[in-house]
C-alpha cells in the first residue's frame, strides 16, 4: 500500500465524541481515491460507483495526523478497482480499511464507457504522458 495523502484532524473534523467524524474521514477517502482513479484511467470522467464493508478499527483525535492509502488492484473494460487503507502517521495503527471502492468511466451522459486502460501504474506516469500518448 502506497501512502500519497496526509490530514490533520481539526476541530471541524470531529463529532460529538471529540474523534474523527466518520463522514469526514469518508469525504477525504472518496475525492482521494478519485483522485487517484482519475490518473489511472487518464480521464476526469470517472464516477464512484462501489463501496464494500467499511471496517473501522481504531479512531483519531484532533491533532492526529492520518495518511489515506489507496492501491489499485484491477481494471475492468469500464472500471478500475481500488482498495483503501487509513492509519495514523505517528502510531502507524490502522484506523479503517475498505477493501473495494470501484470508479467507473463514463461518457457526457453519465453512461459508462471503455476506458482502454490494461494496466496500473503506481506512480504518477500518466501525468507525465503528453496528451496525444493517452
Amino acid at each position: 500500500m502506497n501512502f500519497y495523502t496526509r490530514k490533520w484532524v481539526k476541530p471541524e473534523d470531529l463529532n460529538a465524541h471529540g474523534t474523527l467524524f466518520g463522514g469526514s474521514l469518508l469525504r477525504w477517502i472518496d475525492e482521494e481515491a478519485a483522485i487517484y482513479a482519475i490518473i489511472q484511467l487518464g480521464t476526469n470522467g470517472c464516477v464512484t460507483k462501489f463501496m464494500s464493508e467499511i471496517n473501522f478499527i481504531n479512531s483519531a483525535r484532533q491533532g492526529d495526523i492520518v495518511e489515506l492509502g489507496i492501491k489499485a488492484t484491477h481494471f475492468g473494460r469500464t472500471s478500475i478497482t481500488l482498495t483503501c487503507e487509513v492509519r495514523n502517521k505517528i502510531t502507524q495503527k490502522s484506523i479503517l480499511t475498505i477493501d473495494k471502492i470501484v470508479f467507473v468511466s463514463v461518457d457526457d451522459k453519465g453512461i459508462p464507457k471503455p476506458h482502454g486502460k490494461t494496466e496500473i501504474t503506481y506512480t504518477d506516469e500518466r501525468l507525465r504522458e503528453a496528451p496525444g500518448e493517452r
